[in-house]
């Protein structure tokens, strides 16, 4: 396998449509109570596409320093547990992606507030905790990622601070009614990390990976996928309710949740089947986001 290509599988590019979602369902909210920026749009997308990067690429290290890419993983190989890249070339990939997380993000939030008032600072500290909390995932002394904690931050900054957070950022304006299709979204990126916990059932539980899918065993961690959804679309469903505009055309990717929970309620652990539903999962959360433009 070329480094190229090796790189390219490393960047897990499945991954990335739910970082767009997030910040294009702020985005589309912004735009509906009257503030919207390309400059916000582009900037926010890039510094959450290098974050995203960031995590996966010390995913990919963590996992291979803890024993959790191993022969017995069911998902696609790692490219330091295939020996392709090097701990040290994956550590200094995760320094160029910081610091150009760092730089688009200080990039953004000039654009944002027009200078360094008491909200960039704010915001300073969140990019941060998310720059952190991307290599604390599965690197370090006890990451958090192997205590069953991934879920919770998977659903604040993929929800919580990836939709509201840009949503403010457009026109430094609040409504707290955009909580709930942050949460929505948030929902819906801890079901897509709750498949790639399923698939990496068995490994991460011969590692001592406890993510909750370990914790609560494989026919919970169904349910629990079932919930979660349910959850989101619950959110929205009450969004739709109290807001003055009627959101019709996203429900149209309803058909496409419900396949998706069959499929984890119904089928075992088969890889092929798993790392579908992964990018089924993923594609189908930026087609509901898209279609709320509208």
């Amino acid at each position: 396998m070329s480094k190229l290509k090796a790189w390219i599988i490393s960047l897990r590019l499945r991954t990335l449509p739910l970082s767009i979602s997030a910040i294009l369902m702020g985005s589309i909210l912004a735009g509906r109570n009257g503030y919207f920026s390309w400059e916000i749009l582009i900037w926010a997308s890039i510094t959450t596409l290098f974050l995203q990067i960031l995590s996966n690429l010390s995913n990919d290290y963590g996992d291979a320093i803890s024993g959790a890419d191993n022969e017995t993983r069911l998902g696609p190989k790692r490219m330091i547990q295939s020996g392709v890249i090097s701990k040290k070339e994956m550590k200094i990939a995760m320094i160029i992606c910081t610091l150009a997380a760092l730089i688009s993000g200080i990039i953004l939030l000039y654009i944002s507030f027009r200078g360094i008032k008491l909200g960039t600072i704010v915001f300073v500290f969140l990019g941060l905790f998310a720059i952190i909390s991307a290599v604390r995932y599965t690197v370090g002394k006890n990451p958090y990622g192997y205590r069953g904690f991934g879920d919770i931050f998977v659903f604040i900054f993929f929800g919580i601070i990836g939709v509201a957070g840009t949503f403010y950022l457009h026109g430094l304006f609040w409504n707290w009614n955009v909580l709930l299709p942050a949460a929505t979204i948030g929902f819906f990126s801890t079901a897509v990390l709750n498949i790639n916990n399923i698939r990496d059932f068995k490994s991460d539980q011969e590692c001592g990976k406890k993510t909750i899918v370990v914790k609560i065993g494989r026919k919970a961690a169904s349910w629990y996928h079932f919930s979660i959804i349910l959850l989101g679309w619950s959110c929205f469903l009450i969004f739709t309710y109290i807001s003055e505009i009627t959101h019709i055309l996203p429900f149209l990717t309803l058909p496409l949740f419900i396949i998706d929970v069959m499929i984890v309620l119904t089928k075992n652990n088969i890889a092929e089947i798993i790392n579908g539903e992964l990018r089924f999962l993923s594609i189908s959360t930026l087609l509901f986001v898209i279609l709320n433009i509208s």
